[in-house]
């Protein structure tokens, strides 16, 4: 482990449910609209191997929106009109955790994004540019979480070993390869936990 005076020198975050909005509670609000069970979405990528297939294809960039969505929306039997943008309609912005992140980069630590993409034109680039040293995107760079491959280059696009960084994703199961390459990890869930925790790891006060 590589840290400045006992703290981290690197942030590593995911972005759809970390730096916004619970994206499960807007796939539920689909769902509801759609006159779907809650969890249909969360189901099928979990339970339908063929669903869970088109996920991969769309987040590393072997599929794009246009095939991804009318293949979704068929599973679904809905209507596949704009399917992805209806899906994150009630999702938006987290600003704390957004402070948080332009914070941490103006006091001197090394920002990063890693994330698993649906569709690379949905992110601003102008506010990326802003917020991080280096950003890792999975439909970019062909391969997605949790492969270990796209933590390690986060690290390295922001200039810093593995164990200098601290990771943050809303996702369990994307913790685990960052611990086994010796980043801390956060498990955000509530915002004000994951902010608190983050003053902590870099002992920089955030609020």
């Amino acid at each position: 482990m590589e840290l400045e005076d006992g703290h981290y020198r690197g942030l590593l975050v995911d972005y759809g449910g970390v730096l916004t909005t619970d994206m499960f509670a807007s796939f539920r609000a689909f769902c509801e609209l759609e006159g779907l069970e809650p969890e249909t979405i969360v189901r099928r990528f979990r339970e339908d191997r063929s669903c869970r297939e088109l996920l991969i294809a769309l987040e590393t960039g072997t599929m794009e929106e246009i095939e991804f969505e009318p293949r979704f929306a068929a599973a679904l039997g809905v209507d596949e009109t704009n399917l992805i943008d209806r899906l994150f309609a009630g999702s938006g912005p987290d600003h704390a955790m957004l402070d948080a992140v332009r914070t941490l980069r103006s006091a001197g630590v090394s920002t990063g994004l890693v994330s698993n993409s649906w569709g690379t034109r949905r992110y601003d680039r102008t506010m990326l540019a802003e917020l991080f040293d280096g950003v890792v995107i999975s439909g970019e760079v062909g391969m997605r979480k949790p492969a270990p491959e796209m933590y390690a280059l986060g690290a390295s696009r922001i200039g810093l070993p593995p164990g200098a960084c601290v990771f943050v994703d809303d996702l369990p199961f994307n913790l685990a390869p960052a611990a086994e390459l010796g980043m801390a990890t956060v498990h955000h869930r509530v915002t004000d936990e994951t902010v608190a925790e983050l003053e902590r790891l870099f002992a920089i006060p955030l609020r």
